[in-house]
């Protein structure tokens, strides 16, 4: 059985090993056994239910809680050559009836529903008509009130279950689930002696920073200045502060778009869509953004205030480097977040146990973003995994980025002072007195007669708060719950006044700018774009970015070898490999003109600093290209002298284009289609190229109207 499981992954997904957790979650399923998967973002959770939904009979229901994730893997699903479908309220009664038709016939393997969906008499007959081995339910930790995304709505899933004929296997997946949501999964769906797995939340690809104190739009626009070609996130916890810096942005001519629950759902779609097909770059966002997001080649995630509670910044953070490589996750603190988010939670409807839930959690959060221990072992050790090692060398505290300083005088002065206050009031009024503030409440208690009243002048208040919550955070100090915390003393801090103990505190350094990618990898992204913007699916469908990096290190000349590429299958490969494989073919083969050179040079560093000249003088690609098209050659002539692809070419004279070299319009854009192509932008907008193709006549091509927004300068 797990043979056959095997034989699935590598010929339909392209892999030859499934990843930790994997095979025995699908073990458990192929025998009938309810299970919870609790795996990180991006640990695989879709092959866990999607290959035992290929091997088993009739058809595996998916619940799943947003339309964009539904469609994400239901195209993913089309792309590997498997029948699937989504029922949601993004269909027209008439689309709906027929995909319940084609469903009763067992037409699919996987049929993707919203919980709200079972709550339909009509859609609960259908279990009656066709057999369903499997309820998957993704995103399970919405059932849980104790979860931090509880969905009313997840609760239809009892019922439901209660009412099939002959129950289905149950099988409950999250990405971040405390043992206490774990329970809650399990009662909720009675889930029988179920089989859990927890395959640990160490993403060790993930970079972890918490920056404090910095200039927050400064340090964003600096982060994307040096990485210009590289998908990122940024989450802010207001729509106000949403709108403010992606218009920021905006006029810094950054391609930037923005998600918020104050846009209309056909504004966040748009929005939504233009991150996904890679026509922005940055995505500016509240938490109402991400969920399902299957983006697989987001490089970085910035939080530009602190999240409610772990959960939530863990699987926002998460989607960063989701296809496995290198991705950078930034939390920049300032002490008003805490503010806003005390505020958020008074807002909310929840009742007091609810609420005194979420303070805690808050300030947990908090603790977070003040400590100096290891990051990573801080987030394992909340979600109840012991780390490897004390240090992961891979996040703001462990990296050896900053200047150790020690503040044992300060933190002895800290404490004394709570001492003295005898333990009654909260951080603020703390650092008010040590300050010598002549606010209303400190001569009111009499704190102003302290000794320790002043004797911290020379620092502000703000520096003296954060100064607490950073002892906090690293246990000498602690807080009480709720909207009013009070600080207490630790047994730590006891040491310290005692002379047993220093504190220290590292100040680290702002990250790196990033590499470029290599030239070979970006023509690899340019392809898959084009065969992307044909499909109308996001670039990631057609293949993920460490599968083109696979691709561009590895370098396959024939179609087994590109067989061995991890995330090429069988469909994929008679779908688009030949396409790529020319491309690949023309870069194993380049070392006549001088290019295999380039690109080694490029992977080494060494192009512009050791002043290397390739055998074709220096020359870019493009202009070789050039060259032969202004001697009268057509880009499919060119394709084949050079093997490389006609989009490729295209490509190359389009770039040349835009670079000012005199090209002959008429060679490529049909003279009596050229109005009307400009009408159509002008009514469409450039943005996508799909809907421009399709309102347009058949011989109207995706080059035709490339050129006509060069020419007329509409990108």
């Amino acid at each position: 059985m797990l043979q056959q499981a095997v034989q699935l992954l590598q010929k339909v997904y392209g892999y030859s090993n499934f990843r930790t957790g994997q095979e025995d979650i699908i073990w458990d399923i192929l025998h009938k056994r309810d299970t919870v998967g609790i795996m990180p973002t991006g640990g695989g959770k879709s092959i866990c239910y999607q290959i035992p939904a290929l091997m088993l009979p009739g058809t595996t229901i998916v619940i799943s809680p947003l339309i964009s994730l539904m469609k994400d893997q239901v195209d993913a699903l089309h792309s590997l050559g498997v029948s699937a479908t989504y029922i949601n309220s993004s269909l027209s009664q008439a689309e709906t009836e027929e995909r319940l038709r084609l469903a009763s016939n067992g037409e699919y393997k996987l049929l993707y529903v919203a919980p709200e969906r079972l709550d339909s008499p009509r859609f609960q007959s259908l279990t009656y008509r066709v057999e369903v081995p499997l309820i998957a339910i993704d995103e399970a930790h919405c059932l849980s009130q104790w979860g931090h995304d509880f969905r009313p709505s997840y609760l239809s899933i009892v019922p439901f279950l209660r009412q099939i004929p002959d129950r289905p296997v149950v099988a409950a997946f999250t990405a971040t689930a405390t043992e206490e949501v774990t329970r809650d999964i399990v009662k909720l769906l009675g889930m029988d002696r179920p089989e859990i797995h927890v395959t640990g939340f160490n993403r060790e690809n993930l970079s972890l920073s918490v920056l404090r104190g910095v200039n927050k739009t400064e340090y964003v626009l600096n982060h994307i200045h040096h990485h210009p070609d590289q998908a990122g996130i940024i989450y802010a916890s207001t729509r106000k502060e949403v709108d403010e810096l992606c218009r920021l942005l905006e006029r810094k001519g950054v391609a930037a778009g923005k998600y918020h629950a104050g846009m209309s759902d056909e504004e966040r779609k748009q929005s939504q869509e233009a991150f996904l097909y890679d026509e922005v770059k940055v995505m500016v966002a509240t938490n109402a953004f991400g969920m399902g997001i299957d983006k697989s080649n987001v490089r970085y995630v910035i939080h530009y205030n602190m999240p409610k509670n772990m959960e939530a910044y863990y699987q926002e953070a998460g989607r960063a480097g989701r296809d496995g490589e290198p991705g950078e996750c930034v939390l920049l603190f300032s002490a008003q977040d805490i503010q806003t988010q005390k505020f958020l939670i008074e807002q909310s409807v929840s009742d007091a146990e609810r609420k005194s839930n979420d303070y805690k959690k808050l300030q947990t959060m908090i603790d977070y973003c003040y400590t100096q221990q290891c990051l990573r072992s801080y987030i394992l050790d909340y979600f109840g995994e012991e780390a490897a090692s004390p240090s992961c060398d891979n996040c703001s505290s462990c990296k050896n980025e900053g200047e150790l300083v020690d503040i044992t005088v300060e933190a002895s002065k800290i404490f004394s002072c709570v001492w003295r206050m005898k333990e009654r009031f909260g951080a603020t009024l703390v650092a008010q007195v040590l300050k010598g503030s002549r606010n209303k409440r400190v001569t009111q208690f009499g704190l102003d007669r302290l000794p320790t009243y002043g004797i911290m002048n020379s620092m502000t208040e703000k520096e003296i708060s954060d100064l607490i919550h950073k002892l906090i955070a690293e246990r000498y100090l602690a807080m009480s719950e709720g909207q009013y915390p009070v600080v207490r003393l630790l047994p730590k801090a006891a040491e310290v006044l005692k002379g047993n103990e220093k504190v220290l505190h590292k100040v680290p350094k702002a990250p790196k700018a990033a590499a470029d990618a290599g030239p070979l990898f970006q023509r690899l992204r340019e392809i898959r774009k084009q065969l992307a913007d044909q499909e109308g699916v996001p670039p990631y469908i057609i293949f993920s970015d460490s599968t083109l990096q696979d691709m561009a290190r590895r370098l396959p000349r024939t179609m087994e070898e590109m067989l061995q590429i991890k995330g090429v299958g069988d469909a994929k490969l008679q779908k688009y490999g030949a396409l790529f494989l020319k491309e690949l073919q023309q870069s194993a083969d380049a070392s006549d003109s001088g290019e295999m050179q380039a690109e080694f040079d490029y992977r080494a560093g060494t192009n512009e600093r050791n002043g290397k000249k390739s055998a074709n003088g220096g020359k870019g690609s493009h202009l070789l290209t050039y060259e032969s098209f202004i001697q009268g050659r057509s880009a499919e002539e060119i394709a084949r002298e050079r093997g490389m692809s006609v989009v490729t070419i295209q490509d190359h004279i389009l770039r040349c284009a835009k670079e000012g070299m005199e090209i002959d319009w008429d060679l490529l854009i049909p003279e009596k289609y050229e109005g009307m192509i400009i009408e159509a932008i002008q009514q469409l907008g450039a943005d996508r190229l799909k809907p421009l193709k399709e309102a347009l006549p058949d011989e109207v091509d995706y080059f035709a109207i490339k050129a006509v927004m060069v020419k007329h300068e509409f990108i």
